[in-house]
């Protein structure tokens, strides 16, 4: 009971705004909940004065009876009414935060957990998050409709009424193990579920690939396991209600004829007339009671879980880290940053090792080394995509830990090796970054990238949808869509990640000249695959083993770097 007060306390924060509806949800339940609990004592009233042959109350008594049964069905009406619009309301509220808490989740949680884990949470459980209203409404007001037959057998039979009591605890017994034994399997089969939902996402996301490596049927055969294996979990606890469901009817088959021996015991004994045989019509209702109470104990432990696995995601930042950012706003960035002395290490594996250096503001730097040697890490720590183990990054001479999101990224585009593009038109993918972008700057920007003419080729233009990732771009097309994103977005730092590795020679020099336009206007930081597009840049730093080895000009490193120059010659010479 200690964890639904708390599971509530949480949903009530998605329903707080709807406190009006609340209000009259309160009102308009109570008020059915009391006309229920009335109707069954009328109807034993109307059993007690047929025994005494009272035609004209039973009159009086049917008229009340059918006005009681209209009101009930009138608030029913509005209260159902209702809850389905506080569970559409709180359903939108609860699976935007969650959207909001998934965006600032820590790249290592990101890392670490398939997207089902989070799509299965935003979506199945945020609804059964949003429906425990509705559901608490349903079971309850049809539990107290039927408690009030309670009392009508008691006033027929004191000794009936002891016995529906002690037949209503037996079945009450067999539900509350049937719901634990349920929620527990439950608890098994989500997290297979999760596993299942982020192969399947793999296997779409991926299946171009999987096809050109002709490795459908191994791709297959995995997901065929964890399909069967989530789907046995479902048909395990499917088993299992069957046969509590059996057992419950059973229970009630047998309460039915335990009924039946009693009334004709107490009538033979002349210990109630044979008119209240009637109370045998109880019995279904006795099951009703029971049922209900079972669907609801159900619905509870259905809503804890629910709520548990949306509350890890929004308050445990043990399991869910999230992103920390500071406070300090910078309104503008002139450029300037410096690692210290840093160290980053991921899963226990040294990437970055003590590592030192300084950028100026305009700068244009390349950093070039084998795989692996540490290069795209920087710059992830530099967007604080992740947090330094040892050392710290200066912005503007301010500790990027002391720096708020907006000063960090509001003021740096990465222009990576992959870059994704979203199923969205051209131009939507252009506003992505800049809602009030003009369409006079967003022509600019895609010619600096050399891609106007091509969208211009297009039989819809700039409105064309280029499908999920980016599908129906070539490589280099989404990565030349990828930095005209950048340039409408007119930040003071500008990373390119192997940014022109996918590009034909043509495209490549085009790009290049872009590049070499921007110079001295922004801070432009370089990854190159290719060493013969960074010959021109301010410095060159030269890592290897998460070090940096030497740095200078293209020629200076020539000079003094062999590792730089047989990487250099080895490129010439292909």
């Amino acid at each position: 009971m200690k964890e639904l007060f708390k599971n509530l306390r949480f949903a009530w924060q998605y329903t707080k705004n709807q406190k009006f509806k609340l209000f009259a949800y309160l009102i308009f339940n109570v008020i059915t909940i009391a006309v229920s609990l009335i109707g069954p004592i009328i109807s034993a009233k109307i059993i007690v004065a047929l025994t005494n042959n009272e035609l004209v109350q039973i009159i009086s008594l049917a008229i009340v009876l059918f006005l009681i049964d209209s009101v009930r069905n009138l608030t029913d009406f509005y209260t159902n009414g209702i809850a389905q619009y506080i569970y559409k309301e709180s359903f939108v509220a609860i699976q935007t935060d969650i959207g909001k808490n998934m965006m600032k989740l820590s790249n290592r949680v990101l890392d670490k957990n398939g997207s089902g884990v989070f799509i299965q949470r935003m979506t199945s459980d945020t609804s059964r998050l949003s429906s425990i209203f509705n559901d608490l409404n349903e079971n309850m007001t049809a539990i107290f409709t039927d408690l009030g037959i309670y009392v009508a057998v008691f006033l027929i039979s004191k000794i009936a009424f002891v016995f529906f009591i002690i037949s209503t605890l037996a079945m009450y017994m067999i539900e509350r193990i049937r719901t634990n034994k349920l929620n527990e399997k439950d608890k098994v089969y989500r997290k297979k579920l999760e596993k299942t939902s982020s192969l399947v996402g793999e296997v779409v996301r991926g299946a171009r690939d999987i096809k050109m490596l002709n490795a459908e049927d191994s791709f297959l055969s995995e997901l065929h396991k964890n399909v069967v294996d989530t789907n046995e979990s479902q048909y395990d606890m499917k088993i299992t209600n069957r046969n509590f469901q059996n057992l419950r009817r059973f229970s009630w088959d047998f309460s039915d004829f335990l009924t039946i021996v009693l009334l004709v015991c107490l009538i033979k004994n002349g210990m109630m007339a044979a008119t209240a045989l009637i109370i045998y019509n109880y019995s279904n209702r006795l099951g009703n009671i029971v049922y209900f109470t079972g669907r609801l104990m159900e619905s509870i432990k259905d809503f804890n879980l629910s709520a548990n696995r949306v509350f890890s995601i929004i308050n445990d930042n043990k399991k869910f880290e999230k992103e920390s950012f500071g406070t300090k706003h910078l309104d503008k960035v002139e450029g300037n940053f410096e690692f210290k002395n840093v160290s980053f290490s991921y899963d226990k594996k040294k990437v970055l090792d003590g590592i030192s250096f300084s950028i100026k503001a305009n700068e244009t730097v390349a950093f070039v080394g084998k795989s692996g040697a540490g290069k795209t890490t920087i710059f992830n720590l530099l967007c604080k995509m992740y947090d330094v183990s040892k050392g710290k990054i200066l912005i503007d001479g301010e500790n990027i830990n002391n720096l708020d999101k907006d000063s960090i990224r509001g003021n740096i585009t990465i222009i990576s090796q992959n870059p994704y593009i979203f199923n969205l038109s051209i131009k939507d993918n252009l506003k992505l970054v800049k809602e009030d972008l003009t369409e006079k700057d967003m022509i600019k920007a895609c010619k600096v990238a050399c891609l106007h003419d091509f969208i211009k080729s297009l039989p819809d233009g700039y409105d064309t949808i280029v499908g999920e990732g980016g599908v129906t771009l070539s490589g280099g097309q989404k990565q030349r869509l990828a930095i005209a994103r950048a340039l409408v977005q007119k930040t003071e730092i500008i990373l390119f990640d192997e940014a022109t590795s996918a590009l034909d020679n043509e495209t490549q020099a085009n790009i290049q000249k872009a590049i070499d336009n921007m110079k001295d206007e922004y801070t432009i930081l370089i990854i190159a695959h290719r060493l013969s597009t960074i010959v021109n840049c301010d410095r060159i730093l030269f890592l290897n083993n998460g070090k940096i080895e030497c740095e200078g000009t293209h020629k200076e490193l020539l000079k003094k770097s062999k590792d730089y120059k047989d990487l250099y010659e080895s490129e010439i010479r292909k």
